[in-house]
């Protein structure tokens, strides 16, 4: 089983929006993920910061992307 994290920044309020994407993440592998974990990143750490990965790979990182992930995105990335 696989644990995803979501950092998110704290100063930007993407609180809401890394908790709305576990929860799609976790209803849709219910069995085959382990865990998401949230992880606030908070100065004095850079700002802006959303970033999703498994383990040691970094699946999402919205400042290389340009933008949020859509659900549907991340969800074909993992299977």
């Amino acid at each position: 089983k696989n644990d995803v994290d979501i950092t998110y920044c704290t100063g930007c309020e993407w609180m809401m929006r890394s908790a709305w994407i576990s929860m799609e993440l976790l209803s849709t592998f219910e069995e085959e993920l382990n865990s998401v974990t949230l992880t606030p990143s908070r100065p004095p750490e850079e700002g802006g910061k959303f970033i999703i990965s498994i383990g040691d790979k970094v699946l999402w990182d919205r400042k290389e992307n340009g933008r949020f992930p859509e659900a549907k995105e991340l969800k074909q990335m993992i299977r």
